[in-house]
C-alpha cells in the first residue's frame, strides 16, 4: 500500500494522509484517472485518528448535519461546502465501497460492523484501486510555493526524505488534536508561510474538562448521568446550554455534553469571567423542583432524590445543601430547600482548564474560510493551492460532524483541484 521512494515528481501532492486527504485523494482520482496522485503523511501508519474515533467504531456522520452544528467560520461559508457533499451522498458513497452504516438513537451512524477498521480499509482499497501512492514516514517540513520566474509554476515539498514538486497541491495535515497521531500543529505553521493568517486562537475542541484539585465530584468518578450544561456570564448573561450525556472522573468532567461544551468554555473564559453549572435532572426546572418538595411531606428528601439520581451523587448534593440523610419534606426550612434546588439544578462547577490538545478530538481555529475559495476550497492568497479537513477553522459538536466536514471539503478540493 505505501511505498518508502517518492519518484520526485507528480501532477497533484496531498499533504495529510487521515480523512480529509484519503477522501480528496479518493475524488481527485475519480476525477482525473490519468494524473500521478500522491499523498505524504509523517506517521508510520495511515489513519491512525480514523481507527481511534468513536470509541474504534468511527462516527462517520450524522442523520442530521446543519451549520448550526459546527463553530468557528460564518454558517453561511459552512453551509456552502457541506452542500456540495452532503450526508445522503455520504451514505451512499460508502455503501458503494461496501460498507453499510447503521443509525444509533442519538442521530450518530456507525458502519455496521462496529469496526473504524472496516471504514479505513475501505478508502485505502480504493485509493489503491485509483492508483494515489501513498509515501509514509514522509513528514513534510518546508513547501515553496510557485514563483513567478518558473516556467511551469510548482509547489517544492521538502523534508528528511527528499523533495518533490507538484503543480498543484492540497494541504489537509489536521490541527494540533491528537499529537502523536501525526497532527501537531506544523500544517498550521506550514500554511502560515504560505501566506495564510490564522484565526488569533487556535484550542481543543471537544476536550475533558478539569476540575480544581480537592473537588468533592473528583470522589464520584465513574458515575454516567444525563445533565444541562449552563455557560453564563458572570452577570447572568447565557453564553451556551448543552443537553447530553455527561462522566464524572477522577480528573474532573468528561462525556458527551462535556466535550460539547468545552469549546465554548475554553473561548468565553479566555475573555470574560464565566461561570459553568450542571442541572442534574434537566426535566425539572427549579419551581417544578420546589413544588415537588413542598408536596413531599413525611417522605424523605434522600429517598425522592435517590429515585432518579445515583446514590453517591444524591448524598453529595445533600452534604453540598447542609441537609441531614434522614431529613423529611415537611422539616425542610425555606433556606434549605433554595440551597438543594441550587445544587440540583444550578450546581456551580469549578471549571480549572482542559486536558489539552493531546485527548482533544478536534481542534478550534485554524485557517478562516474567507480565505478560501468556497466553489474549489483553493487558497485565495496561494494560487493551486487547496485547504480542506481541520485546518480549517471549522469544528462540529459531537457525533460525527467533524467527519462530515471532511468528506465535504476533501470531496471539494478533490474535484476541483
Amino acid at each position: 500500500m505505501s511505498e518508502s521512494k517518492t519518484s520526485n515528481r507528480a501532477d497533484l501532492a496531498i499533504v495529510g494522509g487521515g480523512a480529509a486527504g484519503l477522501f480528496a485523494a479518493i475524488w481527485a482520482g475519480r476525477t482525473n484517472p490519468d494524473r500521478r496522485i500522491v499523498i505524504l503523511d509523517g506517521a508510520k501508519r495511515i489513519g491512525a485518528k480514523i481507527l481511534i474515533a468513536g470509541g474504534g467504531r468511527c462516527n462517520v456522520t450524522n442523520e442530521k448535519v446543519t451549520p448550526a452544528d459546527f463553530c468557528g467560520s460564518s454558517p453561511n461559508a459552512i453551509k456552502k461546502v457541506l452542500g456540495r457533499f452532503t450526508q445522503p451522498q455520504t451514505i451512499e458513497f460508502f455503501a458503494e465501497l461496501g460498507v453499510k452504516l447503521k443509525r444509533e438513537p442519538t442521530g450518530k451512524l456507525f458502519p455496521t460492523t462496529d469496526k473504524a477498521r472496516t471504514v479505513l480499509d475501505a478508502m485505502l482499497a480504493e485509493v489503491e484501486r485509483l492508483g494515489v501512492k501513498i509515501f509514509l514516514n514522509h513528514r513534510v517540513e518546508n513547501i515553496r510555493p510557485p514563483s513567478a520566474a518558473d516556467e511551469r509554476p510548482h509547489f517544492e515539498i521538502a523534508g528528511p526524505w527528499g523533495h518533490l514538486v507538484a503543480p498543484k497541491l492540497i494541504l489537509a495535515t489536521g490541527g494540533k488534536s491528537v499529537p502523536q497521531t501525526g497532527s501537531d500543529g506544523h500544517g498550521l505553521e506550514i500554511v502560515r508561510r504560505l501566506g495564510h493568517e490564522l484565526t488569533p486562537k487556535i484550542f481543543p475542541a471537544l476536550v475533558p474538562l478539569q476540575l480544581a484539585d480537592g473537588d468533592p465530584l473528583k470522589q464520584l468518578s465513574g458515575i454516567a448521568l444525563p445533565a444541562m450544561l449552563q455557560l453564563s456570564e458572570t452577570s447572568g448573561k447565557r453564553i451556551e446550554t448543552v443537553h447530553g450525556d455527561m462522566l464524572l472522573t477522577h480528573k474532573g468532567l468528561s462525556g458527551p455534553a462535556v466535550l460539547d461544551m468545552s469549546r465554548h468554555w475554553i473561548a468565553a473564559s479566555s475573555e470574560r469571567a464565566v461561570r459553568l453549572s450542571a442541572s442534574w435532572l434537566p426535566e425539572f426546572n427549579e419551581d417544578a423542583l420546589q413544588a415537588e418538595l413542598q408536596s413531599l411531606g413525611r417522605r424523605s428528601i434522600r429517598g425522592l432524590l435517590r429515585e432518579r439520581l445515583p446514590d453517591r451523587l444524591v448524598d453529595h448534593l445533600l452534604t453540598y445543601a447542609d441537609i441531614p440523610p434522614e431529613q423529611t419534606g415537611v422539616d425542610l426550612s425555606k433556606m434549605q430547600r433554595k440551597n438543594l434546588v441550587t445544587a440540583v439544578c444550578n450546581y456551580p462547577l469549578d471549571v480549572t482548564g482542559t486536558l489539552g490538545f493531546k485527548v482533544a478530538e478536534v481542534t478550534a481555529g485554524g485557517v478562516p474560510l474567507a480565505q478560501i475559495e468556497l466553489k474549489t476550497m483553493q487558497s485565495r492568497v496561494t494560487p493551486g493551492l487547496h485547504l480542506c479537513g481541520e485546518i480549517c477553522d471549522v469544528d462540529g459538536r459531537i457525533g460525527g460532524f467533524n467527519f462530515q466536514w471532511a468528506w465535504s471539503s476533501g470531496y471539494v478540493a478533490g474535484v476541483s483541484v
